[in-house]
């Protein structure tokens, strides 16, 4: 009977670590997903910032450096006002 018992609880504390890897594993999906749907968010915000402040005088730009992107962002904050978060989208946006 102890070694019912003994068998048992082995496949009890199986099934436990199993339910909780899978819980782990759901839980890490879910969190790539959403943290792909708040980039993607930002990189739209960062489209829309450039259509209504730079694109009047600029086209898109391809292919910056992270360095460059970060100047012309910078230079376009003071240029047009912009506020921190639409600088941070701008730059999420010439720079993905």
């Amino acid at each position: 009977m102890k070694r019912f018992e003994i068998v048992m609880l082995g496949c009890l504390a199986v099934a436990t670590s199993v339910a909780v890897s899978q819980t782990n594993t759901a839980s890490q999906r879910r969190d790539q997903k959403a943290s792909q749907k708040t980039g993607d968010d930002v990189s739209k915000r960062g489209q829309e910032v450039f259509d209504q402040n730079c694109s009047r005088c600029h086209q898109v730009p391809e292919g910056f450096s992270p360095s460059i992107s970060g100047t012309v962002a910078k230079h376009m904050r003071v240029r047009a006002s912009l506020s921190e978060e639409d600088y941070k989208a701008l730059m999420k946006f010439l720079n993905p």
